[in-house]
């Protein structure tokens, strides 16, 4: 496709700030929060990552789509941005293993983005100022009404999004005479997770976000997890009883991300939405009990306070990131329960962490 055949598009913040860019995939205009990743690989995992669902993505990377896209790297059903931002498009892509075009896939998904932006404005921009609504739009004539459409969005904060995108009806993953059963609850689970769990030998019933203790109990589970998610873990209050029970009861518990904030919920711990969060495949963690350094794979909005979990009785910090020295990890003394901020199973992202899941099947044996 020829850059003159590209319609004007916009990126508009919510305090007004417009940057211009072409249009690509579907027209017409799209809102979400906006946030950056600083990735540079992995950008279908990204998309199709359910914690991202409401969020409108600025690649920090300067092309999007040069190796097309693949069937196996997908971590859920569709895409689940709102939005993508990017500096350079790449309409032709150059993979083997590619089962098509970005830009296909996009028309498919019915996605709207914008290119030819300079992201690295942008993304010096939202350091600065902070995370905010945003909208992408190829409807630019009336910017006036567009701001008005942009001012009736609701706040990340205070939002439950993790009741969007869970599954409706409970499922099983993995081999069913697998040593070790677990019940998860699905907040925004990625596939990947479910993966990692299978290949170490797990049969997984994966439960709605409105499931309770005595639904996941009946599948007589050797242990639980609580996954990722999008938007805020405060209104969550069904999951964060789970976790308080499953907690009071004594038994094995692991929680990622949004898993992880229930987890400090349910403790008494409070979170905080963070000026910008956390997002890309880069992010220094230390392991505070053996005391050494992982890269690691983050995506969040929302994070654990770390003044209360210091001030817990029962409540200790394992992990804490190296850039800004937030919690990263906690667990439950004396308790088979622990929960990290960040992504162990990765995809997009390194490896480091995937001991987590090996910490997590100990604690079942």
């Amino acid at each position: 496709m020829k850059y003159k055949e590209l319609k004007k598009a916009i990126l508009l913040l919510e305090d007004g700030t417009i940057f211009e860019g072409k249009s690509v995939g579907i027209e017409g205009t799209t809102i979400g929060e906006v946030c950056y990743n600083t990735g540079m690989t992995g950008y279908q995992e990204i998309f199709t990552d359910p914690s991202y669902f409401g969020q409108i993505m600025v690649a920090t990377n300067a092309h999007i789509g040069n190796y097309g896209v693949n069937d196996d790297e997908v971590e859920s059903e569709g895409i689940k941005i709102a939005g993508l931002v990017c500096r350079n498009f790449s309409y032709e892509y150059s993979r083997d293993r590619s089962n098509g075009s970005l830009d296909e896939y996009f028309k498919k998904h019915g996605l709207l983005s914008i290119t030819d932006v300079d992201t690295r404005a942008v993304v010096s921009y939202i350091r600065k100022h902070g995370a905010m609504n945003a909208l992408i739009s190829t409807e630019v004539d009336n910017i006036d009404a567009l701001k008005a459409k942009l001012a009736e969005a609701p706040s990340m904060k205070g939002l439950d999004l993790a009741s969007v995108v869970s599954t409706k009806e409970p499922y099983f993953y993995g081999n069913e005479n697998a040593k070790y059963k677990v019940s998860a609850l699905d907040l925004g689970i990625k596939t990947n997770i479910l993966r990692n769990l299978a290949n170490r030998d797990c049969y997984i019933k994966v439960f709605p976000n409105t499931a309770t203790f005595e639904e996941m109990a009946a599948f007589n589970p050797d242990g639980y997890f609580l996954s990722n998610g999008p938007g805020d873990p405060e209104p969550l209050k069904s999951a964060q009883e789970v976790a308080k029970t499953i907690i009071d009861k004594n038994l094995t518990l692991f929680g990622i991300c949004l898993g992880h904030q229930i987890i400090a919920l349910s403790q008494g711990i409070s979170t905080y939405k963070m000026h910008n969060g956390h997002r890309g495949i880069n992010h220094p963690i230390k392991n505070l009990i053996t005391g050494k350094g992982e890269i690691t794979s983050q995506n969040h909005g929302f994070n654990v306070s770390r003044e209360d979990v210091e001030a817990s009785n029962n409540v200790e910090v394992t992990h804490v990131h190296l850039n800004d020295n937030t919690v990263a990890g906690i667990a439950i003394k004396d308790k088979k329960v622990f929960s990290v901020q960040y992504h162990p199973e990765a995809n997009p992202g390194p490896h480091d962490a995937a001991y987590l899941f090996d910490q997590f099947i100990e604690n079942m044996k």
